[in-house]
């Protein structure tokens, strides 16, 4: 597993992107899970952390965010575009051979100059590993931890993304151009953001956390809540994020791409039959995020990152 470069110490640069970022925020894009997928994905995971993850997750972030996990969960999205931050863009996604609809690591974690590691699932289990050094406290100054803790709370909202685990050729979707009801999109934008903010208009006033409220009594105790032990089952990081990027490119072929072709318009049937399974990868994305940030940053420490 490549240790990814451009992690350095906290410094006071870093807290000036994080200023710029809330200060621009309203003037940039969003690509990935949209900011409100990003968002309901951390705060699900941050109800769920035990007392010491929590304490953790708490002093690691800017006091500005008074604590807030989910306030800096779409801040990856923002610095990819800045040439300081340019390297990690290849490690939003997974590029897989079209139409093969399965995901193998040593086949598909790369970038476009064919550097390993260099996919969604390599980033989160190399900054999983460095947030792992938490513990080690001041002895330890390789890596940045705050910035470790952004990019895999991040990194875990995007692998779960169904079209962030598609095709080369249409590059997950971006490249297939149609509509969205009444106005113009792309296909891996639907599954981005569209279908998101059609549910909150439809379903919920526009109020995201009314979807998020939602989203998790599905399972504390609702429709989901026989499978949450087995969302959260992981015995070692390599073949858990594996199994992330399987279900996406899953998803991606059976009902990502299916019935979506370039220049037609999606509707009723495509967003109501999509809907549940968007609800419930953020479900899962925030679940397995908190499972894995009890994990690393807990006192039982336990060890599953043997295997990456």
């Amino acid at each position: 597993m490549a240790n990814f470069k451009g992690l350095s110490t906290l410094s006071s640069s870093l807290w000036i992107i994080f200023f710029l970022y809330f200060a621009f925020i309203p003037k940039l894009g969003v690509r990935a899970w949209s900011k409100e997928g990003h968002m309901m994905t951390c705060q699900i995971a941050q109800g769920l952390l035990e007392k010491d993850a929590a304490h953790a997750v708490k002093m690691l972030l800017p006091d500005y965010v008074n604590g807030d996990l989910s306030a800096l969960c779409v801040w990856p999205d923002q610095v990819r575009h800045w040439h300081k931050y340019s390297w990690t863009s290849p490690l939003h996604f997974i590029d897989t051979p079209d139409k093969a609809c399965n995901f193998d690591y040593e086949r598909d974690c790369h970038d476009q100059h064919g550097v390993e590691d260099m996919c969604v699932a390599g980033a989160i289990q190399n900054f999983t590993t460095q947030l792992s050094h938490y513990h080690h406290g001041s002895s330890d100054r390789r890596h940045n931890m705050t910035e470790a803790l952004l990019f895999l709370s991040h990194f875990m909202g995007d692998v779960h993304q169904p079209m962030h685990v598609g095709f080369t050729s249409d590059e997950g979707g971006n490249t297939i151009n149609l509509r969205w009801f009444r106005h113009k999109s792309n296909l891996h934008h639907v599954w981005d953001r569209e279908i998101i903010l059609t549910a909150a208009a439809d379903y919920y006033g526009k109020e995201i956390d009314l979807l998020e409220q939602d989203i998790e009594s599905n399972f504390t105790d609702g429709i989901w809540s026989d499978d949450l032990e087995s969302w959260r089952e992981c015995s070692d990081l390599y073949t858990c994020v594996n199994k992330y990027a399987t279900e996406s490119i899953n998803i991606a072929c059976k009902w990502g791409y299916k019935g979506a072709e370039a220049g037609e318009t999606l509707s009723d049937n495509y967003f109501n039959s999509r809907l549940p399974l968007v609800m419930k990868r953020i479900a899962q994305g925030g679940v397995r995020l908190a499972m894995i940030l009890n994990r690393v940053l807990g006192n039982s420490q336990e060890d599953f990152l043997a295997a990456t």
